[in-house]
């Protein structure tokens, strides 16, 4: 008997239709399995092989989950606190273990991405493949362009100076938003925000 599922099957269940609507997407050339475009009756293990859409990457694996939290003031951003404070893994299911994908100081109330996935954190978050941060800071009264100046220019923390960074006063458009979670609430990533996250994680960054 062939190992693994048909590719149909497996687009079907992680959202992209029925599997009529798969098979043509198979047939148009849209999908690659482990970097070659896939043809009908392919086969693929869920846990080894790598699935893309459109240069996204499907996120077909079993007990991969992704959350998206409202991590209220007070609440650090680790897996554990040697001093005992909460953490945002204390506001998500404990099970599968996940970690929180950046950091939020605790004194900051925001969205916060926490997984398993791996591989999609550590293109987020590792400087070499590009992908910006956007973070909107509310504050008092509107900063002044001295103010937003030493923001571009880096500011000197107890660890070092920031990197420079692009600092505009701007309406907010991030990949991921949701105002109706409240801080403390979370919920799944629904299909299309992950696989918007893997498509930015994979862009080439500008050298």
């Amino acid at each position: 008997m062939p190992e693994g599922e048909r590719l149909q099957k497996v687009l079907a269940r992680a959202g992209f239709g029925s599997r009529r609507t798969c098979e043509e997407l198979i047939a148009e050339g849209r999908v690659r399995v482990n970097g070659e475009v896939a043809d009908l009756g392919r086969r693929v293990d869920a846990e080894r092989d790598r699935v893309e859409v459109d240069g996204a990457a499907v996120g077909v694996r079993p007990g991969q989950v992704y959350y998206l939290l409202n991590k209220p003031r007070g609440v650090v951003t680790t897996a554990a606190d040697t001093h005992g404070r909460p953490t945002v893994v204390d506001l998500v299911p404990g099970e599968p273990r996940v970690f929180p994908v950046g950091r939020l100081d605790a004194d900051t109330e925001g969205l916060l991405l926490l997984t398993n996935d791996g591989e999609l954190t550590h293109r987020l978050t590792h400087p070499s493949f590009g992908v910006e941060k956007e973070y909107l800071a509310e504050v008092v009264g509107t900063p002044s362009p001295a103010a937003v100046r030493r923001l571009r220019e880096g500011v000197d923390l107890e660890d070092g100076r920031t990197a420079p960074a692009r600092v505009a006063v701007v309406p907010p458009r991030g990949p991921l938003a949701d105002r109706d979670l409240a801080p403390g609430e979370w919920r799944e990533l629904s299909i299309a925000e992950v696989r918007g996250l893997d498509a930015a994680a994979r862009r080439i960054p500008n050298l």
